[in-house]
C-alpha cells in the first residue's frame, strides 16, 4: 500500500530502509499498550521486512520527532504522514495514543493489539513507565525530562485521567481499550497478539514466511531501568 515494496526477506540497515521506505509509512499500526511486547513486536516487524518500526524509542534517539507529540498532547492536528514518514509500521506509545486517528487515516493498514495479563501489565508499568513519567524534571538528561512531561500529559493524564498507578483504575482502562480495538477494526484487518505466541500468528496475519530464528524477546522491566533515556 501507499506505494511501499515489497516486504524484505532479510536484515536490513536501518539506514538502508529509511532510503527505501522514505515516502511509505502507515503499513502495519499497533494499537497496544505500552508493556505488551511492543519492543519485541517492533524488532520482529523489522526482520520480516517491515520497517522501520516507530517506537517511543524513536523518539527518544530522534529529538526532532518530540514537537510533533508534544503538539498531539496538546490537542493540536498534525499531518500523520509526516510525523510517520520513512516508517513502515507502528507500535507503542506515543503512537498507540491516536490509534484510532491512525486507523482512519491509513485505512487499509493493518492493524496489531497487542496483549497481556492486565494484573501483569500494570505491574511491568509500575516497575517502568510509571517510575520514568513520575521523574520528570529530575532526569539528567534535558530530551529525557520533555519526553517525560509528553508522555504524562499524553499517557498518564488523557488514558488514565491521572492514575497510571491505581490498579483498579489502570487495568479496567487496559481491558476497556482492548475491547474498543477489537469493537471498532474490522476482523479481518485485526491482530490481537499475545507475543509469547510467537512467529506463527503473526507471520499467517502478515502473510510472510516464518523465519528460522527466535521470536525476539526483550525489553524486560529489568531492562527498560537499564535504557539510556538520553541522546548520546
Amino acid at each position: 500500500m501507499n506505494g511501499c515494496p515489497p516486504a524484505l526477506t532479510r536484515a536490513t540497515s536501518r539506514d538502508t530502509l529509511m532510503k527505501r521506505w522514505e515516502y511509505c509509512h502507515g503499513e502495519i499500526i499497533g494499537s497496544g499498550f505500552g508493556r505488551t511486547g511492543t519492543n519485541s513486536l517492533k524488532l520482529a516487524l523489522e526482520r520480516l521486512g517491515f520497517g522501520p518500526c516507530h517506537h517511543m524509542f524513536e523518539v527518544r534517539d530522534h529529538p526532532e520527532q518530540l514537537p510533533a507529540w508534544e503538539a498531539v498532547a496538546r490537542g493540536e492536528r498534525v499531518n500523520w504522514d509526516q510525523v510517520f514518514q520513512g516508517y513502515r509500521a507502528q507500535a507503542d506509545w506515543p503512537g498507540a495514543r491516536v490509534w484510532r486517528e491512525l486507523a482512519s487515516h491509513w485505512p487499509e493498514a493493518k492493524v496489531i493489539l497487542t496483549v497481556r495479563d492486565p494484573d501483569e501489565w500494570f505491574d511491568s508499568v509500575q516497575a517502568t513507565i510509571a517510575p520514568f513519567l513520575a521523574a520528570r524534571g529530575q532526569h539528567p538528561d534535558q530530551h529525557a525530562n520533555a519526553i517525560a512531561v509528553m508522555g504524562q500529559a499524553l499517557i498518564a493524564e488523557q488514558v488514565f485521567n491521572d492514575r497510571l498507578s491505581d490498579r483498579a483504575q489502570a487495568t479496567r482502562v487496559f481491558r476497556e481499550h482492548i475491547e474498543a480495538v477489537r469493537d471498532e477494526i474490522a476482523p479481518e484487518r485485526l491482530l490481537v497478539f499475545d507475543v509469547r505466541e510467537g512467529w506463527e500468528p503473526l507471520c499467517d496475519f502478515l502473510g510472510v514466511p516464518v523465519p528460522d530464528m527466535p521470536y525476539p524477546k526483550t525489553n524486560s522491566s529489568k531492562e527498560f531501568k537499564d535504557e539510556e533515556w538520553k541522546q548520546d
